[in-house]
This record gives structure tokens, sequence and C-alpha cells, in this order.
């Protein structure tokens, strides 16, 4: 008791700098409006009166992999309520695009007075949390109201679980709060239970995000955006870059140009406020950059092309020969992020030293030759050389035999309520 109210006190004394950051305005982020007070906990009541199971995906990254889970249980029960949290605007940017399927609301910030508040109005009958975004009041009210939890998708790198294990005594409030833990590799389930979560709670599933299905309209879109880009020239794309790892990549490129003057990158950076900065930055190292929201025509000139979208990087990745997946050249900062969607669209992959994120599944596809690791002065050469390979044989996408999702799916209806 007396450890959640130092945290509660802690808590208090942070909003104010995390309330600023969260609603700070950006370039290309979306407004909270009107909507900032569900965050206290003043939620407008759901349409169904039926008890919905509540998604909660904190951001954008969350969000996508949260929709064919989303799908995934409105097949098997189309007349189930699906309720949808995100803390950020633009994650309810990418929830918004599915349309009836779901209610969305924002999460209320980690008060019980505010979550007491969120579930008085919508009732939910289990809560669901995409990865690992674990609060201890949040967790305890919920438990309090015999409302299962359940994490899934559920990764704990090393790192994370070395920031954990510095906060033991809080995170051993958490543990009574979970039912289950769906964790995406067997390291993840272990690095868990070291922190002391009870196995019995503990299920490896797989991850999610290696559901991916990439539909027939989506590969379209991609071939109609290469024949625009330009079939006889040499496309490359940097997905999910962040500060710092843009100019890193613009040095590549700039080198790359000298053997081969006219391929384009493709830039896509990680978010959206970043999107006019990024822009500057190109224009001001001297490329000839065209936004991607400019509707303009490509011609041979444009050396950079801009993905300055939401939820279109499928799309982009489909135009590509090779992609780069950032947040693997920023340090440890980051961690990398999700390569499995460039592979599924048969692309092969370069990342950088960092992606303890996805330590495993990176490391699997490192073995099959499908991923490379490069350096800041090797990227460069590895585009080169893939772009330069004589026989150009594109890879099989993935395919898995045991669904993660329905492994998911089996394990949270087990006990559902």
């Amino acid at each position: 008791m007396l450890i959640r109210i130092i945290y509660t006190l802690l808590l208090a004394l942070a909003s104010p700098i995390l309330l600023f950051g969260l609603y700070k305005s950006k370039p290309n982020k979306p407004k909270f409006g009107k909507r900032w007070k569900e965050h206290f906990g003043f939620t407008p009541k759901l349409e169904s009166i039926e008890r919905p199971i509540w998604i909660h995906a904190v951001s954008v990254g969350e969000s996508i992999a949260a929709i064919p889970l989303i799908k995934a249980l409105k097949k098997q029960k189309p007349e189930q309520p699906i309720l949808v949290t995100t803390t950020t605007s633009t994650g309810a940017e990418q929830i918004a695009k599915l349309g009836d399927l779901v209610e969305h609301r924002y999460m209320p910030i980690d008060f019980a007075f505010a979550v007491k508040g969120f579930l008085k109005a919508t009732k939910p009958k289990q809560m669901l949390i995409i990865e690992t975004e674990l609060w201890p009041n949040t967790l305890n009210a919920v438990h309090k109201a015999n409302i299962p939890i359940n994490v899934v998708n559920a990764r704990l790198s090393e790192k994370s679980y070395n920031n954990y294990a510095k906060v033991q005594p809080l995170f051993n409030l958490l543990i009574p709060c979970i039912d289950k833990v769906l964790c995406q590799t067997q390291s993840d389930a272990e690095r868990f239970e070291r922190l002391g979560v009870e196995k019995n709670k503990l299920f490896v599933t797989g991850s999610i995000k290696f559901d991916i299905q990439i539909s027939e309209e989506v590969k379209e879109k991609g071939k109609a955006l290469r024949t625009e880009l330009g079939h006889d020239r040499p496309v490359w794309i940097a997905a999910s870059t962040h500060k710092g790892e843009d100019e890193q990549v613009l040095e590549a490129h700039k080198q790359i140009l000298e053997s081969q003057p006219n391929a384009l990158l493709i830039l896509v950076p990680r978010h959206p406020e970043r999107f006019d900065n990024v822009f500057e930055l190109c224009q001001k190292q001297g490329f000839d950059t065209i936004r991607r929201t400019s509707q303009s025509m490509v011609t041979e000139s444009n050396q950079v092309y801009l993905g300055d979208t939401m939820g279109e990087m499928l799309v982009l990745m489909g135009a590509a020969d090779i992609c780069f997946m950032g947040g693997s050249l920023v340090g440890d900062k980051v961690g990398g992020h999700n390569i499995i969607e460039p592979l599924a669209l048969s692309i092969p992959v370069l990342s950088g030293p960092s992606y303890y994120n996805f330590q495993e599944i990176v490391d699997t596809y490192i073995e099959q030759g499908f991923v490379t690791i490069v350096q800041k002065e090797t990227l460069e050469t590895e585009v080169l050389r893939l772009l330069n390979r004589q026989t150009n044989t594109s890879l099989s996408a993935i395919k898995i035999t045991n669904s993660p999702i329905q492994a998911t799916i089996y394990h949270l209806i087990q006990r559902e309520q």
C-alpha cells in the first residue's frame, strides 16, 4: 500500500510534464479537441449495452498490431462489442480506420479516480493489453472490479527486464492483477518468470504481427506506386526512422547516388510530427525531394520520396526493392521495429545493430539470409550489394503454420466471463 501511495505521489508530480508532451501541438499530429477530458475519466458511455471486450493499444504501433486481432475476434463473434483505448491521438487515428467495427475512447491516466470513472462508463468484461503497457493503479482498479486482465503479444527485452527489476517492489503489485501473459517468444516468457510472474500465467503464442496478410488491394497499390516512381530505377525504403537516423540514411543515399545516379530513397519517419523537419533536412542537404502528400508527378530527377502519410507503410514498402528498418541505428534508445512486413512482401531487410525489441525474430531471419545487419558505415555498401545482385531473386513470403492470433484467441476464451 505504501509503495502505491509513493508511486501515485511521484506520478502526480510528473503528470504535468507528461501531459504537456501528450497535448503539445505538433505538425501533422491530430488534435484531441474536447476529448482531452477522457484522459481524466470523463468518458462518454458506449452505444452498446452489452459489456465490451476492452483492448488497450497505447499508440500507433500497438494499434496497427491490434487490428488483425480485432478483426479475428469480430469474425468469431460478430455481435461482441469491442472497445479500443489509445493514449495518443495518432493511435486513435489508426483505430478510426476500423469504422463501426469498434468504439474508441482515450485511456485514462493512471490515477484511481480516472480509471474508476472510465470503468463506470464502459463496464468492460475483459481487458486486453497489447504488448507491455502496465500501469499499477489501472491494473489494481480493473482487478478490483473483477475484470480479467490479459497481456497480449507481450514482449520483454533484456533491457526492459533490467528496468523493471530496478523497481521490483512496484512490479510485484502488478503480478496478482494479471490473469495471463501471452508472450511472443519463449525468451519473453522466461524474463517475465524471472520477474516473478507465475509460470501458470505464462503462455507463448507467438507475435500477432506474424499474422500479417497482405491484401491484393495493398499489393496493387504498391505496384501502382512503383510504376509512378519508375520500374527501371533502383528504389530502397528507410522505414520508421527516428531522429538522428535520417542523417545517416541520407548520407548513405548520397554515396549510393554516386554509383546509381537514378536511385530513389523512400524515406518514412516514424512519427508524423517529424515529417516537416525531415523534409527540410532533405532539402538542406541538397536532395531533390518530393512529398507523397504533394500529389505531384514523380520525375527522374527526384532523389528522395518522403512518405509523409500514416497507415500506408505496406504500400510504400511494396514499391521498394530493399528495406532498411529504422529504430536500429540510434544506439539503444529504440531497439528496432518489426521486420515481418517487408519480409511478407518478399523484400530483403537491412537492420542496424540495435534490434533488441525483436531479437529472436531478427536472429531467425539473419540465419536464413533474409536479414543483414549493418553499421552506419556499411549501410551504403549493403544497399548497393543488394541492388546489384546478379540474380534478384525475391524472397518467399512468410507463411506461419500455427496462427499466433488463433492461439491468442484460444487462450483468451478459455476462461472468458
